[in-house]
């Protein structure tokens, strides 16, 4: 008998709602919030009003997409945390409804684990190239940073993590310097294509062991360009791209840097990247040029997957369903939550 799960993601300003079929993606349905772009950043007041307006039709297109009926679902899966706690209520009462209303278990997912487990993510009549347990993942979005031992599918390890900003944060703050609209993680990707990466320097930190830190990478970059601007009022529009190209480079050689050593201490040479960031083209080509240097074996998610999506979620809940791994309805939202806080 087929196991049908619905996936349910609200953990910032992306409505996601996806179904999968005997661990297969049918569908993986997103609405995006545009309506932050005018304030540089997600508002969490405005994320949760827009999710309310979207979970409906969002969930509706995904089982219809799917080509099934809401009864054939099996179970429902919901991202429980880490996010804003406002519009995660919002994924996570609805999705408590439609199993209350259909009789059937509740799943809760880690944010950070789904995006993980992205990279296993199967589409009909696709081949895909999977790691094998264990491997490495680096995990990078606007929120977090981390290196993560992947030992099975539930079972990960966080070895190295940013004591203050992610490199995501790092990528949208100095985007907003360089007056940039949000996000603007892709635009400096865009302009860093056709810049020159060795233009400008800026600070690299010095932490010990795996741990990242990107604040003082983002105190150097503005104290840059405030110097530069006193000389050349339009310093940051006549060098615009290789700016960004130099930004980029010190982002992704600072992320590199720690894998490498993580690699050569857990002697693991599968690694795996996951998080909206893992779409920067720097970043993949970073990881490509390292296959041969290092023998790696190198795992990147498509696109659509990359980013905040429900199909990771419902993968994630899936491997969960095969354990009987359910929650009641007294489940609630975290803003905050480690690996280890689900069960």
């Amino acid at each position: 008998m087929s196991i049908i799960i619905l996936g349910i993601e609200s953990s910032c300003d992306d409505t996601s709602a996806s179904i999968i079929k005997d661990g297969i993606v049918l569908s993986n349905i997103i609405a995006s919030q545009a309506v932050h772009e005018a304030y540089g950043g997600v508002v969490p007041e405005l994320a949760s009003r827009a999710h309310q307006q979207n979970i409906v039709p969002v969930v509706d297109q995904a089982i219809k997409k799917a080509g099934i009926k809401k009864e054939d679902i099996n179970a429902v899966g919901f991202t429980r945390g880490p996010g804003l706690l406002g519009s995660l209520m919002v994924g996570t009462s609805f999705a408590k409804g439609f199993a209350l209303a259909n009789n059937i278990p509740l799943i809760e997912v880690n944010h950070l684990q789904a995006h993980i487990l992205a990279n296993f993510i199967q589409e009909p009549d696709k081949e895909f190239h999977h790691p094998d347990f264990p491997f490495l993942a680096l995990l990078v979005s606007g929120g977090n940073s981390q290196i993560i031992i992947v030992k099975d599918y539930l079972d990960m390890e966080v070895i190295g993590q940013t004591i203050d900003d992610a490199a995501g944060e790092a990528f949208d703050k100095c985007a907003k310097v360089m007056g940039l609209p949000y996000p603007g993680g892709p635009i400096v990707d865009k302009y860093a294509k056709e810049g020159n990466p060795d233009a400008f320097t800026f600070n690299k930190p010095r932490i010990q062991g795996l741990d990242y830190s990107f604040s003082g990478l983002k105190t150097s970059f503005l104290y840059f360009l405030r110097d530069r601007m006193k000389e050349n009022p339009n310093f940051i529009n006549e060098n615009m791209k290789d700016l960004c190209a130099s930004l980029q480079k010190t982002i992704v050689d600072i992320l590199m840097k720690k894998l490498e050593k993580a690699s050569k201490e857990t002697g693991l040479k599968q690694i795996a990247i996951a998080g909206g960031v893992s779409a920067n083209s720097g970043l993949q080509q970073a990881l490509r040029d390292r296959t041969k240097k290092y023998n790696w074996d190198v795992f990147i998610p498509n696109l659509g997957f990359s980013l905040d999506n429900a199909g990771m979620v419902a993968v994630t809940a899936y491997r969960k369903y095969l354990k009987d791994m359910f929650i009641g309805q007294d489940a609630v939202p975290y803003a905050r939550m480690t690996f280890e806080d689900v069960e």
